[in-house]
């Protein structure tokens, strides 16, 4: 059974930072594309960042792009979103989410995990 273990959300401030973990068990972490998704209150869940499988290459949303970065550590089976210059537009639960295609997209991705709450106040 796949799990998908998320932490280090919280309250933050706008201009603040927060990084995001997330521990993966149950599959082939080290050989699966991964991705970061979130989902605000009342809005559909949005897609954030990939990573490919190895960490060579990497895509993001506009959005968060120049402020976010996604990295992974294959040896723990961890994933990791670091976010700076955080904005109130961000207030979100962060899923963690492992590909189920070939190949790093913006689609093909499944959320196991509970998420984790990010609140940015202005």
């Amino acid at each position: 059974q796949v799990q998908l273990v998320e932490s280090g959300g919280g309250l933050v401030q706008a201009g603040g930072s927060l990084r995001l973990s997330c521990v993966a068990s149950g599959r082939t972490f080290s050989s699966s594309a991964m991705a970061w998704f979130r989902q605000a209150p009342g809005k559909e869940r949005e897609f954030v960042a990939a990573i490919g499988w190895n960490g060579g290459s990497s895509d993001y949303a506009d959005s968060v792009k120049g402020r976010f970065t996604i990295s992974r550590d294959n040896a723990k089976n961890t994933l990791y979103l670091q976010m700076n210059s955080l904005k109130p537009e961000g207030t979100a639960v962060y899923y963690c989410c492992g590909g189920v295609v070939p190949g790093i997209g913006r689609n093909g991705y499944r959320c196991w995990g509970q998420g984790t709450q990010v609140t940015v106040s202005a």
